[in-house]
């Protein structure tokens, strides 16, 4: 299989030449390899002949300035087929990103490989700015809010003689985000959408409300801070109303309107108390995050609760008041800081949808980091973890996706792709199914179990496989090798242990000293994670003694892992508010133990996210975490793992315990906090096994 830069993801190439448009920090995407004098000419001169050879059999308009119904105009460039006879559909990508056709830096063309391609293919692409950033007008908010606006372009486009009336969406992140909640839209001229990374684009779903990622089961997920930093900034270059697009080309080689951030040590950035004012102590622009804003939701995102009406006035997709009925091919990778809402997205359109597009939901499965998909080689490395040769044509899924439903080509496409290619680790191969999870996918229920010494790598915390009596287990661990008497006792039948007392692994949190993010399902990390996310072997981390840890016996043979993955713990603590984190690792043989997924609840939340409950001190309470999602081969041998903390951060923002805002202190309270096992605090890890 050789591996291609896909022109079909040609978001890619929007932003930078080099590496793929991820949600990042836009201090990163300024970053360009140092080239020498003569990679230099060469690069240059390959740049002007891709645009000379777009400019022999394309219509080029460029600076387009496209009315909303409030007046304001964004910015678009349009490449579209020379032959005028004919009306073609439309690509179109919508992004907050610089996608200005002219390097100013290189002082020349930027690589306009992928109009080129989608014209030869026979599409009109139309790429456009949304509202507030770079060339197009008004006050920016994320996901190009207004709603109204994208109603507004598609109806535009396809009103245009050239238009044959059928539009189709792509594009990762944020160019991927806004999608979810256009397509609800109803707009008759929208016919396709292939959303990548798409996540922040998710409100709510099944058991997760996180508002575009903003949280995750209530705390803060902060490495967007470090992303709104580059995005929210309102005091920019503007033209007036009466600019000629002439002038406006003209402008575009001058300048590209591209901020240009000074550099952040964003790992101490994070650690400024109070978080609202995170980006005004790094002297960031003043904005969304944390100011009040004349835009749609208001701004001041920081101070909004999970519930908070504002989320539903903006570009988010609300899966219970904005149906989609379109058909839709969903990207997703499993290092991604959204694979859960993901998923649950992906499945709630399959099952809701009217009509034929209920049965044109289509889904892959990666295993890189966010949108890291033409990032795959033949040894794909994720964070420090092999995944073997991770590559998919991508043009081939896209264009052939496009094709039928745009152009109406009867390629079989829908016939011989299956619903869901997904990637498993371990195995390092990409399988297929017509459901999520895999239809022959089974829970299997492990017990949390200890003497009361589970802190660190050395402590006697213990996975242990619960059976009813009678049933075949789906997993088989080897016998007990030390000393723990409950690791793998047998069980009663109701699944519960036959110890009678409540054990509880008791470990501290210290607000101020936090346990740390390593690797992990991230995005947008800049300089702040250790190996910017993915698989890293936790085992330095489990040394601390505020990390629980418990582990499995070894498998006695191998099994998939691909489903949800569902702790639920009976916690206890001397606060009346206080955070719960969870990962779960495959560790190998030799004890490298690589990290699957993560999660977290601000137990204020543990009751749902739409209401307050306080803690009272020592009182235990039953917690269920918002799922984790992977698909993981765990070979014979290999032992499955938890660790248990009350932080991970700065993936997500640290709770102070103090019962207030969080978001607005300076002060913290340190945690004592206990995780109870026993027949009436059965504390456990479901996963979902499917057996080969």
């Amino acid at each position: 299989m050789r591996l291609r830069i896909p022109a079909a993801l040609f978001f890619a190439a929007l932003l930078f030449a080099v590496l793929p448009l991820t949600l990042v920090s836009p201090a990163l995407a300024q970053q360009r390899p140092q080239l020498t004098p003569e990679q230099t000419k060469a690069l240059i001169e390959k740049r002007q002949s891709i645009e000379k050879q777009l400019e022999d059999i394309a219509i080029v308009d460029r600076k387009v300035m496209v009315p909303m119904r409030d007046g304001i105009r964004m910015a678009a460039d349009i490449y579209r087929p020379k032959d005028t006879s004919k009306q073609y559909p439309i690509i179109f990508s919508r992004t907050p990103y610089n996608f200005n056709f002219w390097d100013v830096r290189l002082g020349t063309y930027r690589d306009m490989s992928t109009e080129l391609e989608a014209v030869k293919r026979g599409y009109v692409l139309v790429e456009m700015n949304e509202r507030g950033h770079f060339f197009s007008e008004g006050n920016y908010d994320i996901l190009g809010a207004p709603l109204t606006d994208a109603d507004d372009q598609f109806s535009w486009m396809s009103a245009q003689p050239w238009s044959s009336g059928k539009i189709g969406l792509i594009g990762c992140s944020s160019t991927a985000e806004w999608q979810l909640a256009a397509a609800s839209l109803g707009n008759k001229a929208l016919t396709t959408i292939i959303p990548q990374s798409f996540g922040a684009g998710v409100g709510k779903v099944g058991p997760y409300n996180e508002q575009g990622n903003w949280y995750r089961g209530g705390a803060v997920q902060m490495l967007f801070i470090d992303w709104l930093n580059g995005e929210q900034n309102q005091v920019r270059p503007t033209f007036p109303k009466d600019t000629s697009q002439a002038d406006l080309i003209k402008a575009s080689k001058l300048f590209d309107l591209a901020p240009q951030l000074p550099p952040v040590d964003w790992a101490k950035a994070f650690e400024h108390l109070p978080e609202k004012d995170i980006i005004s102590a790094v002297d960031g622009p003043r904005g969304i995050f944390s100011n009040k804003m004349p835009n749609t939701t208001g701004g001041a995102m920081i101070e909004r609760t999970p519930n908070d009406p504002a989320w539903r006035k903006g570009g988010l997709w609300q899966s219970d008041t904005m149906p989609i009925n379109v058909p839709a091919f969903w990207f997703m990778t499993w290092y991604d800081v959204s694979i859960g809402p993901n998923l649950a997205a992906y499945n709630f359109v399959r099952s809701t949808a009217k009509g034929e597009a209920a049965n044109e939901q289509y889904a892959v499965i990666a295993p890189t980091l966010h949108c890291g998909y033409t990032r795959a080689t033949e040894n794909t490395i994720v964070g420090e973890r092999s995944m073997g040769d991770a590559r998919l044509d991508y043009d081939a899924l896209t264009y052939a996706w496009f094709d039928h439903f745009l152009k109406g080509e009867d390629n079989g496409f829908l016939q011989k792709t299956p619903k869901v290619q997904y990637f498993t680790m371990g195995i390092n191969k990409w399988q297929h199914s017509e459901t999520w999870p895999p239809e022959s996918a089974k829970p299997v229920t492990l017990a949390l179990t200890s003497d009361g010494h589970a802190n660190t790598l050395h402590g006697d915390g213990r996975l242990v496989l619960e059976t009813a009596k009678g049933q075949a287990p789906l997993l088989q661990l080897a016998a007990s090798t030390d000393a723990n008497p409950h690791a793998n006792q047998p069980v009663a039948p109701s699944g519960k242990h036959d110890t009678k007392r409540d054990i509880a692994d008791l470990f501290t949190y210290d607000p101020l000293h936090p346990t740390p993010s390593y690797g992990g399902n991230v995005c947008c990390a800049a300089n702040t994670i250790p190996g910017m996310g993915g698989a890293l072997d936790q085992r330095k981390m489990e040394e601390r003694p505020d990390i629980l840890v418990y582990t499995s016996e070894p498998l006695k043979e191998g099994i998939e892992l691909s489903g949800p993955i569902t702790a639920t713990l009976y916690v206890s603590s001397d606060v009346k508010d206080t955070d719960v984190t969870v990962k779960v690792i495959d560790v190998l043989p030799d004890g490298t133990a690589y990290n699957l997924d993560e999660t977290i609840q601000r137990l204020r939340y543990r009751d749902g996210d739409d209401h307050t409950v306080w803690m009272e001190k020592d009182k235990v309470y039953k917690v269920t975490l918002t799922p984790m999602n992977t698909s993981n081969f765990f070979d014979a041998g290999h032992r499955i793992r938890i660790e248990v903390a009350g932080s991970n951060f700065p993936r997500f923002d640290r709770n102070l315990n103090t019962g207030g805002n969080n978001y607005d202190e300076t002060t913290a309270i340190t945690a004592h906090t206990a995780i109870h096992h026993s027949p009436q605090y059965p504390s456990t890890l479901t996963i979902t096994v499917v057996k080969h």
